[in-house]
């Protein structure tokens, strides 16, 4: 294998790996899984080894750098240091594998990386599914596991069976939301490759269309939220992209500020109604106890958290029973922020926010500025500067819901933005 062709399947699997890990858990086990993320881990420190000329430390994000910093330095005070120092191994593994995607590949290569994982985790989630519904015909667990109980809670099961019922399929991944927001990320990457132009018409129609049906199949508030969000910054882009003076920008930013304001008063005013709506509880399937219980262990530790632990480890106090849902024991507090809130006090949330506003901030400005590599030459605007942003949205967007922000692909996309835009690359 040649080494551009290295390089291509290492990305692919690499992005498979932190969006889809769970697949890898439920048919290597923990152990295989662990051998598969310590050789990615490893080749990216080989690939930015290699490609020592073209990064250095002192020039990555400072936010990025200042935040892992403080979580590894949490240890120091942690509730359960050993938790700690463990997490903030996988979480420099992460990060170090998001820098050398950041690094190494160009937004073109990334693109092309990300469409091929997202299909490849598509359709072996619906192929998944159909095996299971057509030849097995009842619910199924994890490979590797081996439950005395077999009255068992429905989230413990890799599949449970209603790709035919109409249920909420749940793919390889082994969970709902987490291929619903695989799907939005496809949408996202698909819709700009056709855009693009860089894959076959057809094609391109086919997987996008495929990973619309699979939202429809997952059914999930969260990311119906972040599609609306994802819309509505599409469309501001687009008219800023279209405005030709300072005054038209300045109208269009103060239109959406309006449109914006006048969206959060309807969330607020019929926010019950939106929720039965989409089929989701007034306690937003157990969120809101989860908050609370949240809430409450951070506010025990308020300034710098009970040390940085990201999944939580149900194996030691207090997570080994903090929350019960739906007879699980839950590993994190399904909300980003309030889980940096825990476990690195408002200080690491502080430095996180920071974080995330850059990436976004930065995003943004790759998105909405003419590129322009010589000066007084501008030049065309092009689909793929959209993908750092409409990325960001997705991801801050499941924040609210969900702590995959702090963990496998949340991270290493927040990485790889911040990376890439501070670098400045458009292509």
């Amino acid at each position: 294998m040649d080494g551009a062709r290295f390089r291509m399947g290492f990305a692919i699997l690499a992005l498979f790996t932190v969006l889809a890990g769970d697949a890898w858990r439920y048919t290597l086990s923990w152990w295989g899984y662990s051998v598969i993320a310590i050789a990615i881990a490893t080749v990216s420190v080989l690939i930015l080894i290699r490609e020592r000329d073209r990064w250095r430390f002192g020039g990555l994000p400072l936010p990025l750098v200042l935040f892992v910093a403080f979580a590894a330095l949490s240890t120091a005070w942690s509730f359960y240091p050993g938790s700690t120092a463990l997490a903030t191994l996988t979480t420099l593994m992460t990060v170090t594998a998001g820098i050398a995607l950041g690094v190494a590949y160009s937004w073109t290569q990334l693109l092309k990386a990300l469409g091929w994982a997202l299909r490849f985790i598509l359709g072996l989630s619906l192929l998944f599914e159909f095996v299971v519904g057509s030849f097995i015909r009842q619910p199924v667990l994890p490979l590797w596991v081996d439950y005395p109980d077999r009255d068992l809670p429905k989230l413990l099961y890799w599949s449970r069976d209603l790709l035919f019922d109409g249920g909420k399929i749940q793919g390889i991944v082994g969970n709902s939301s987490l291929l619903a927001m695989i799907a939005l990320l496809a949408v996202i990457v698909f819709g700009i490759q056709l855009a693009c132009r860089s894959v076959n018409k057809y094609w391109g129609w086919v997987w996008l269309i495929t990973a619309t049906i699979v939202i429809g199949m997952t059914r999930s508030p969260t990311i119906y939220a972040a599609l609306a969000a994802i819309a509505f910054v599409l469309f501001v882009v687009l008219l800023l992209r279209k405005s030709r003076t300072p005054g038209q920008r300045t109208a269009v930013y103060a239109s959406a500020v309006i449109a914006l304001g006048a969206g959060v008063a309807v969330i607020i005013a019929f926010g019950q109604q939106l929720l039965e709506a989409v089929g989701k509880s007034p306690d937003l399937t157990g969120r809101l106890g989860i908050w609370e219980t949240v809430i409450g262990m951070a506010q025990e530790r308020p300034w710098f958290g009970w040390g940085w632990v990201s999944f939580w480890t149900p194996w030691v106090e207090p997570f080994d029973d903090l929350v019960f849902h739906a007879g699980v024991v839950q590993l994190h507090a399904h909300n980003a922020w309030l889980d940096v809130w825990m476990q690195l006090g408002i200080v690491g949330l502080v430095l996180f926010g920071i974080l995330v506003l850059t990436a976004l901030v930065k995003a943004w400005q790759h998105a909405v500025d003419r590129p322009q590599q010589l000066p007084d030459a501008p030049q065309p605007y092009t689909a793929i500067t959209l993908l750092p942003l409409l990325i960001m949205v997705a991801l801050i967007v499941q924040s609210l819901a969900e702590s995959r922000l702090l963990i496998e692909y949340g991270l290493v996309l927040l990485t790889v933005v911040a990376v890439k835009t501070k670098r400045r690359e458009l292509t």
